[in-house]
């Protein structure tokens, strides 16, 4: 049996009061299995790095229950629980230049949630850790008394990897980690972390608008659409039988690499009016095993006969 190590429930986010309140995320049921990649999709602005913040502690939820091993971590902590959910859940962030100290060296940045949480014997140790890191994640122990700005991207974000990874955390959510890359270098960021959660054991929730990019590197994938999460499938599953409108129009607009058939492909439009949720209110239904989609009665009734 998989064991889930974090689950998401009936969750919702929102921001602001009253007339200027704005529901950013709603009803977000998924779980994600120990050791697995779990790939969060969507376009932008569809609250998809949103889940990812509030997984970590930096948004606050406004109804739901986010259970990590089983134990709720959205709202009210004591420190000792924060500290602790620190050290297991790390974050890559989308842009490795925002997210790192321009005044720090390397072998600060990489070193300070060891300071924070005093995770070395003494300072040989520590070194070691950060030079051991430095090498896991492709960089030189010379980089490490240089600063962000000396860097490339796709060095920037190493250093955003190897950061979360000193921590030796159980789960890492990885926000868009490669969109500010070069195609060439996006590769190679993939290839460490497939290689680095093999070693390690790692759990990721992968948040990405790229599905060529989500294909490769996760075994189930979420798919989410105005704060709404619309289908949640294995990888090929959902490439195979997409069900919902919305996931066969994102499938539709994945780039053929022959031009021929890039040219011949029809795009499919997503039409939000289609859904008439006015009396027949949605939930998230499993249509196949390990296969949910997001409907009321009378949709469900029509994916099934679909896959009949």
């Amino acid at each position: 049996m998989t064991e889930k190590l974090v689950e998401i429930k009936d969750l919702e986010i929102s921001f602001g009061e009253g007339k200027k309140k704005f529901v950013a995320v709603k009803n977000a049921n998924f779980f994600i299995n120990k050791g697995e990649t779990f790939s969060l999709v969507g376009e932008s602005g569809s609250g998809k790095t949103t889940i990812g913040r509030a997984i970590i502690g930096l948004n606050e939820t406004s109804a739901g229950d986010i259970l990590y091993n089983g134990k709720r971590i959205n709202g009210k902590k004591t420190r000792a629980e924060q500290n602790e959910l620190i050290s297991k859940i790390q974050m890559i962030f989308q842009d490795p230049a925002a997210s790192l100290n321009e005044r720090a060296t390397v072998d600060y940045i990489i070193s300070e949630g060891l300071y924070n949480f005093k995770l070395f014997k003494d300072e040989a140790d520590r070194k070691k850790k950060v030079t051991d890191m430095m090498a896991e994640v492709g960089l030189l122990a010379e980089h490490l008394t240089r600063y962000p700005h000396e860097f490339s991207g796709g060095q920037r974000q190493r250093i955003g990897i190897a950061r979360a990874l000193v921590m030796e955390p159980e789960f890492i959510i990885a926000d868009e980690p490669i969109s500010a890359l070069d195609v060439s270098v996006r590769a190679q960021v993939l290839n460490l972390l497939k290689k680095i959660q093999k070693e390690k054991g790692l759990t990721y929730l992968f948040i990405a608008h790229d599905l060529s990019v989500v294909r490769f590197i996760s075994d189930r994938i979420a798919v989410i659409h105005k704060g709404v999460i619309v289908e949640v499938a294995e990888t090929e599953e959902l490439f195979r039988n997409p069900i919902h409108p919305y996931t066969q129009s994102l499938l539709s607009a994945v780039p053929i690499p022959d031009p021929i058939l890039e040219r011949q492909k029809e795009l499919i439009v997503y039409d939000p009016n289609q859904h008439d949720y006015s009396t027949d209110t949605p939930e998230m239904v499993e249509i196949k095993p390990g296969h949910f989609v997001w409907g009321n009665k009378a949709e469900v009734a029509k994916y099934r006969e679909k896959l009949n």
